[in-house]
């Protein structure tokens, strides 16, 4: 980058807040895929105002920018893959700014860590149920970013579903606000709707509202064990359907139980062929007692061979154990671990996963699977070793028909992870022409000189 472009960037934000360096350019090149782009420099937001400077100075001279919070996603979206600079909103712009008690919202920063989040409002007797996996480092800007999910989305949805409103700058520099603090807003299009989920594509969001719930008093878990993976998955949406709505409802299968036993010695029943474990909550007594009666009748109904139950915090720990180290633990089956997150309706479960197994068949390689099939995303992990091409192009092979199983089947190329590079080939399995060009009409609108998170989404 010419050194002119660092010295504007440097006026606006300061010379200890943009660096152009090695160190900062290798600490910014890459994220949870581990895949590598370096950025010509990293720039460090102190607000939105030098956000609306930012983009506005690139937008000028064509310098590209890549939004970045945690850097914590799987599939590239944070990565700068044609140069230009990292625009790093986790070091400043992380202050909750509000939590409106009265009408149970809150207005917080992007770079907000969704873990110190969740605790601090539950701290006041309230409640934000998003909690992807990465909830202890990824960023509340990220989340929105990539509309992310979590294990209680079964019963309390995912991100979009709390995403009141929204500040954002447009790459010309221009603020916007999407959105309001009321429950009911009819007004206009719903541009945070678009903005949600668009992997910051479309505009740098810099402030967020946030729906809140009150916290739920009593919590209680269970785990069943299955004789096969079809009897598990005929009695996730069999339970749901009787009329109970789990907080969360995993599923662990045969390859992954037996990966969390060698790694951890817990005491899992290793011929099983699935555990499910859910947790449901409420603030009543009876409430609770009635869910967890249902839970163990459709489990047993569908060839539950062993049911435990969990009420201290202690034993809920133990009994998430399993679910909760599943990632690591299947490392043991190859050193590079092609992870998924396709998403089909709950009754095409049990089809999904036989036919997975029909492909791990084909190309010879182990797919462990385990997620959240309360609502019908599994995560698919194709294993191979990471030395032979061969190995890593069977993995793909299984992974593009994979991707094509869960569209067949009504489903989506991803549930919580975002397409960003890494499923960027795979659109057109998913979007007719006119869809994926709506799209990119749609990118244009908001960024016709294409200079905000290039190359993501297919775009």
């Amino acid at each position: 980058m010419e050194t002119k472009h660092i010295a504007a960037l440097r006026a606006i934000v300061g010379e200890e807040n943009c660096f152009d360096d090695t160190a900062h350019k290798i600490a910014y090149c890459y994220d949870a895929t581990r895949c590598r782009y370096e950025p010509d420099a990293v720039v460090f937001a102190r607000n939105e105002d030098d956000v609306s400077q930012i983009l506005r100075y690139c937008n000028e001279n064509r310098i590209l920018v890549t939004p970045r919070g945690a850097g914590s996603g799987f599939t590239g979206g944070a990565l700068p893959v044609s140069g230009g600079i990292i625009l790093a909103l986790e070091k400043h712009m992380n202050q909750i700014l509000e939590i409106d008690m009265e009408n149970m919202v809150a207005r917080v920063q992007p770079g907000v860590i969704n873990k110190h989040f969740q605790q601090v409002v539950e701290e006041k007797g309230l409640f934000y149920p998003p909690d992807p996996a990465s909830e202890d480092f990824s960023t509340l800007g990220g989340n929105v970013s990539e509309n992310a999910g979590g294990m209680r989305a079964a019963k309390y949805g995912i991100t979009k579903d709390y995403v009141m409103a929204l500040r954002a700058v447009l790459p010309n520099g221009e603020i916007i606000r999407a959105g309001k603090k009321t429950i009911k807003d009819v007004a206009g299009y719903n541009v945070a709707g678009i903005l949600i989920a668009s992997e910051g594509t479309l505009a740098v969001i810099t402030e967020i509202t946030l729906k809140l719930l009150s916290k739920p008093k009593l919590r209680q878990s269970a785990l069943g064990v299955f004789p096969t993976i079809d009897a598990a998955m005929h009695a996730v949406y069999k339970t749901m359907a009787a009329g109970v709505t789990p907080v969360a409802m995993e599923f662990l299968d045969n390859l992954t139980i037996r990966a969390v036993e060698e790694r951890f010695h817990k005491g899992l029943p290793t011929d099983a062929g699935a555990i499910l474990i859910t947790d449901v909550d409420g603030n009543l007594d009876a409430e609770i007692a009635h869910d967890m009666q249902k839970i163990k009748e459709k489990f047993e109904e569908n060839g539950c061979t062993e049911f435990r139950s969990a009420s201290t915090a202690d034993e809920i720990a133990a009994l998430w154990f399993a679910r909760r180290n599943a990632s690591q633990s299947i490392s043991i089956y190859g050193s590079k671990k092609l992870n998924e997150d396709i998403t089909v309706p709950r009754s095409k479960l049990p089809e999904l996963l036989s036919r997975i197994d029909d492909v791990a068949r084909k190309y010879d390689v182990k797919i462990p699977c385990f997620g959240h099939t309360g609502d019908g995303n599994v995560h698919t992990n194709v294993m191979v070793d990471a030395s032979s091409e061969s190995e890593l192009k069977k993995g793909h092979d299984a992974i593009t028909e994979i991707f094509k199983i869960a569209v067949e089947l009504g489903g989506t190329l991803s549930g919580e992870h975002g397409i960003g590079l890494a499923k960027a080939p795979f659109m057109s399995l998913a979007f007719s022409e006119a869809e994926m060009n709506l799209f990119r009409a749609i990118k244009r609108a908001f960024d016709p000189n294409n200079i905000l998170n290039v190359g993501k989404m297919g775009l």
